[in-house]
């Protein structure tokens, strides 16, 4: 059995959204995803992507992905890599891919001097809280998430 992680390439778009569909669904969310293949393989694969992904295989075929892109923090005067997604394949789990894919982040972070490395996770999805502590995570409860989208957005990027 062995464990690969590699950038995504192009003719990964399809699988790519097929992992974020999967995680929706997992997350209960999957009346959310509206992206597209397009849409991945525009902003992952076009002229200047801003986003960026990892995908994991075992034993050659593709098990889970991490979707990541940089950020920066003025207090550290550092950029730093905010993990948009990460999912692996439930038949797969308990592997280690999805710290193989957590460790492969960090090392960028190190590598690259990079002042942090950040992810949501939903409160009630207790198995990932326990993965994330195990790996050294802290939990950020002081802070809540603010999200402006669709008709508020909008009102508020009027001129």
């Amino acid at each position: 059995m062995s464990l690969r992680i590699r950038p995504a390439a192009p003719a990964d778009a399809a699988l790519v959204l097929g992992f974020i569909k999967d995680l929706a669904r997992y997350e209960k969310l999957e009346h959310e995803v509206v992206a597209t293949e397009a849409d991945i393989a525009r902003d992952l694969f076009g002229a200047n992507p801003r986003v960026f992904c990892e995908v994991a295989e075992w034993d050659g075929k593709p098990a889970g992905f991490a979707l990541w892109f940089y950020t920066y923090s003025t207090f550290q005067g550092r950029h730093g890599i905010w993990l948009e997604d990460l999912f692996v394949d439930p038949a797969l789990r308990g592997k280690g891919l999805g710290k193989a894919l957590l460790r492969h982040l960090a090392q960028r972070c190190v590598a690259e001097k990079l002042g942090r490395l950040e992810w949501w996770v939903l409160d009630w999805n207790q198995p990932s809280i326990d993965f994330y502590l195990g790996q050294g995570g802290v939990m950020q409860d002081e802070w809540t998430k603010v999200r402006v989208d669709g008709e508020a957005l909008a009102r508020l990027g009027q001129p």
